[in-house]
Formats: structure tokens, sequence, C-alpha cells
């Protein structure tokens, strides 16, 4: 019996200074038959201020790492009841999710009333 090799998601930023496709926001690429992952795990590195030795004596950083995760909110809307998810954005410092598609769509309208114009 053969196992699926796990698919490693890669984060990648455009190169462009101008603003691009996702607008300098990071985007994963992911392959034909993949799915977007529901967490992604990232470490945080931070210097110290201090050095230690490296390993020909020469004075080097000391970094330490610490594992962050990220939930996909898609994720987190699919599974979790309407209640339970707007305690989630809550405690992520986003308005319930019924507010904030109200505000979404006066941004759009707002947007296509702008745009009529021209």
């Amino acid at each position: 019996m053969t196992t699926k090799q796990q698919w490693v998601p890669e984060i990648f930023y455009e190169e462009e200074d101008e603003a691009g496709l996702t607008s300098h926001i990071p985007f994963i690429a992911v392959p034909e038959g993949e799915e977007m992952p529901g967490m992604l795990f990232i470490f945080e590195s931070r210097e110290t201020g201090e050095l230690e030795p490296g390993p020909d004596g020469e004075d080097l950083p000391v970094t330490e790492l610490t594992l962050t995760q990220y939930a996909n909110t898609e994720t987190l809307k699919n599974n979790l009841d309407a209640e339970t998810y707007d305690l989630v954005r809550a405690a992520l410092g986003l308005q319930p999710l019924q507010q904030a598609a109200a505000a979404g769509r006066k941004i759009t309208e707002n947007i296509r009333a702008a745009v009529s114009k021209v």
C-alpha cells in the first residue's frame, strides 16, 4: 500500500514594486488536486540581542524561534456555528460576520457608484 505524500504549502511574495495581482499580500499557489490548508504553522524568528560563538569562533546572534499557528477562517466558518465563529472573530479584533458583510456591501456599492460616474 502506498501513501500519498503530504503537500507542503509555500508562501510567495510578488516581486513587483507596483500593485500586482495580490496587492503585496503573500499568496500560496495551490496545485491541482490539493486544497488550501486549514492551518498553517510558521516559526517566528527573533534575535535576542545576545551573541554566541559560531563554528569558526565568530559572534553569531542568538535567535529564538516560536511556533505560531494560523487558522483558515473559511475552515472555521464552515465548521463552527455562527455564534462561536463570531466569538473567534471578536478574539481576532474583527466585527461579527453579518456586520462585516454589511460594511463590505456598502464599500462595494460606493465603488460601483463612483465607477458609474466615470
